[in-house]
């Protein structure tokens, strides 16, 4: 049985988003302290990943694309919409970010390794082939998924999105696609807008995409409502040959941009219940990559909290709420859930 990694890079810290902009350097500065505070530093492997290729980041986005992206940087930087800043070294930042999932997976599919977190930045989960959005420029796990087919010949690969943000980049990319089954967890209505339950797929695709719109102030009671009522009897149906987290971190109650009720442990129960399934169905093959998660204490936290899950080992950092309960989940979340298992309900037992 392999091991588990993280992948980090210091080139990360040069994708400079500007003064004030919640998608900063300081977010895997206080993901690393953590990590050296916990011990958990020292029982994973640290490794500085390769870049993907152009060729790679091509199975997703289209060259002009690409090269635009190349060239805001390489000519000092600019906005490529209201909320995602090029600077001079974010198209490196930006290849080695997707290059550490394609580093990961192949790391794992030669059972070097059993799984990986990616602690990367810019974050992707936003990005559509053709537009950068919401703080992403190149959309990491839909190339990992597209790598993945490509080199190793699987079809079934299973993207969990637990994001506060809904995926819609992802969801856009896979939408016609049955070789993706995507599943979110996303704030509603919030920001980019998309993700309703009503949003199963189209052509070929349609039932792999599963969207759970949570209203603001859901908790770990209706996530964990959603995985075990209809997330995981999905994805045992669905029997992926590889499972990739779009791990962001803004659905902890401290966030600066979201509303929502989670704790560190909140994403442990979540990655242990897709670290069993990666383990029933694909010899533990998981990969998870940083996506989103504003608050430093925050994100540090639940990093933290879901590394150790991975890795086998028994370090929950305990959360200081100071001396505060957290509010009340809504019970609208359940609701929620009961209409999205209603919309996939013709395509899967439920």
């Amino acid at each position: 049985m392999g091991s588990t990694a993280v992948f980090y890079d210091p080139i990360y810290l040069e994708h400079d988003t500007g003064y004030g902009h919640p998608e900063r350097a300081e977010r895997l500065e206080a993901a690393m302290g953590m990590l050296r505070e916990t011990g958990l530093v020292d029982r994973v492997a640290v490794l500085s990943p390769r870049d993907a290729t152009v060729e790679e980041i091509n199975l997703v986005h289209p060259l002009g694309y690409i090269e635009m992206v190349r060239k805001t940087a390489e000519s000092g930087g600019g906005w490529l919409d209201a909320d995602t800043h090029v600077s001079p070294r974010s198209y490196e930042a930006a290849l080695r970010s997707t290059g550490a999932l394609l580093d990961g997976l192949e790391r794992i599919f030669s059972g070097e390794l059993e799984n990986a977190f990616c602690l990367v930045r810019p974050p992707g989960h936003h990005a559509t082939a053709g537009r950068a959005m919401g703080f992403c420029l190149f959309n990491n796990n839909a190339v990992a998924a597209r790598f993945a087919m490509r080199e190793f010949g699987i079809t079934r690969v299973f993207i969990l999105d637990w994001d506060a943000h809904h995926g819609n980049g992802i969801q856009d990319i896979f939408y016609e696609d049955e070789k993706v089954l995507y599943v979110s967890l996303h704030q509603y209505p919030h920001y980019p807008g998309s993700g309703s339950s009503g949003e199963t797929g189209s052509g070929k695709g349609k039932g792999y995409t599963v969207n759970f719109p949570l209203p603001a102030r859901s908790g770990e009671d209706v996530y964990l409502a959603a995985f075990d009522e209809v997330i995981m009897p999905i994805a045992e149906q669905y029997q992926p040959e590889l499972v990739l987290i779009s791990a962001g971190y803004d659905g902890h109650f401290s966030d600066l941009l979201c509303s929502m009720l989670l704790r560190g442990r909140s994403y442990a129960e979540m990655t242990r219940r897709l670290k069993d399934l990666a383990e029933r169905h694909c010899e533990g093959k998981m990969l998870a990559a940083l996506e989103g998660g504003y608050n430093l204490d925050g994100i540090a936290v639940s990093i933290a909290d879901t590394i150790a899950v991975m890795a086998g080992e028994d370090v929950m950092v305990e959360e200081d709420l100071g001396g505060r309960a957290l509010p009340e989940s809504s019970g609208r979340g359940m609701e929620v859930v009961e209409a999205t298992r209603r919309a996939l309900s013709s395509f899967w037992k439920l």
